[in-house]
């Protein structure tokens, strides 16, 4: 809501900023560990989580919870655990009795995600709510945030993860459309300014959302769309089944009303089902490839934002495509098993059942044992309003291709790549 978005793009920076990143930030950037830390016991998953730790251990309690999953006390105990004293939740830190500080990689994308978990499961008020208000101090006079406020890898404002932050302010009883920034522009006027209107040409790309502006100019981004069309709905990936399935329509021009959020999302919406035809799911260029190869996590994102904005017969070849294709993706990947099940659940689709596979088992098989025996459960019954995730799901290198001309600033995208760690 995920791709969306990031902590892992520091990843991605290892590898493809080097020679390039200025000396200051190489200085204040968290470094590539030399040895994987020992995992957590009570963290999901068995890579080494410096860049999603946070992220990932939410998609997974997220989707648990989702289907009816009691998660274990000791997998919540981590997350909780990991809140720095100002509220923020870092990408990770493996030793929670040291003060975060300056050093401490922090991460909206993460803070973002432990509030839509933490406030899906409930019994953590206090918790949710220092979050909130970090993120609202950290708010851009622009309305949107950034993945790494204040920090090294702060780039301004983007898309993705103002969107998930948006998901989350909704996901904790917040009006995002009252949050606003100390230059009074509010939380769905940063995320609007990352849209393409009518004016986008070629045609195809209006309604999409750019993950940041390239040479001042708006490029549409997938990624970046599913994040805004969830954020513009007030959801996050925990999505309620949808009792309406129309067909996705482009964006309405002229716009009755441009600073209207449901009407952008769902002219988002437009855009994903269109980019989705071409070859019944998204695809991406990753460093050094010739040709896009299939881009399952940003997939998995789109038919989740679809089925949201009641498209479900417009996300259903994708949807087919991803029971036929997503599972050595997400083979013991906590972040993209959690990613599907929340893809089911949103398109009314037996998790346990996926293509073939169990998704709840195998998620369940990443981490501690989730509490009681029973784990058939595949629906629970919600609040009107969702309890949402992002990620957003997503593959960190997407945003890679646009880095190269971008610079550090696309390359470091705001959502959690959380799929690839």
């Amino acid at each position: 809501m995920n791709v969306r978005r990031s902590a892992a793009a520091l990843a991605a920076s290892a590898v493809l900023c080097v020679g390039v990143a200025p000396a200051a930030l190489a200085d204040t950037a968290p470094p590539s560990p030399s040895a994987p830390p020992v995992i957590p016991s009570g963290l999901y998953g068995k890579n080494d989580p410096t860049y999603d730790g946070v992220w990932r251990q939410s998609f997974a309690l997220l989707a648990q919870h989702t289907v009816g999953v009691k998660p274990a006390a000791p997998a919540v105990d981590w997350l909780t655990g990991q809140q720095c004293a100002n509220g923020s939740f870092p990408s990770f830190r493996a030793d929670t009795a040291k003060e975060c500080d300056a050093s401490t990689y922090i991460d909206s994308n993460a803070t973002a995600a432990a509030v839509q978990a933490l406030a899906a499961l409930g019994g953590h008020d206090e918790t949710v709510k220092k979050a909130v208000g970090w993120l609202k101090s950290v708010q851009n006079p622009d309305g949107g945030w950034s993945s790494n406020p204040g920090g090294a890898m702060d780039t301004g404002s983007d898309a993705n993860s103002t969107g998930i932050v948006i998901s989350a302010l909704a996901a904790a009883g917040e009006k995002p459309a009252e949050v606003t920034s100390k230059a009074g522009k509010s939380a769905y006027a940063g995320l609007l300014s990352f849209q393409l209107g009518c004016a986008a040409e070629p045609a195809a790309d209006r309604g999409a959302f750019a993950y940041q502006p390239v040479d001042g100019k708006l490029l549409a981004n997938a990624d970046a769309t599913a994040a805004a069309a969830l954020a513009g709905l007030g959801k996050g990936a925990a999505v309620v089944p949808s009792g309406t399935d129309t067909p996705a329509a482009a964006l309405t021009c002229p716009a009755a009303d441009p600073a209207d959020p449901v009407a952008a999302a769902q002219g988002a919406a437009g855009y994903l089902a269109q980019a989705l035809k071409k070859d019944g799911h998204l695809t991406a260029v990753t460093p050094g490839a010739d040709q896009p190869t299939p881009d399952t996590g940003n997939t998995a994102d789109a038919v989740i934002a679809l089925a949201a904005a009641g498209h479900k017969q417009s996300a259903a070849g994708a949807l087919e495509w991803l029971k036929g294709n997503s599972a050595a993706w997400a083979k013991d990947s906590p972040a993209a098993l959690g990613t599907l099940i929340l893809t089911a659940h949103a398109t009314g689709t037996d998790p346990k059942s996926f293509g073939g596979t169990d998704l709840v088992a195998a998620l369940n098989a990443t981490g501690p044992a989730p509490q009681g025996a029973d784990t058939d459960a595949t629906s629970v019954e919600n609040e009107k309003d969702d309890k949402p995730s992002g990620g957003q799901n997503i593959w960190w290198i997407i945003g890679a291709g646009a880095a190269a001309g971008m610079g550090i600033g696309i390359l470091l995208s705001g959502r959690r790549k959380k799929n690839q760690l």
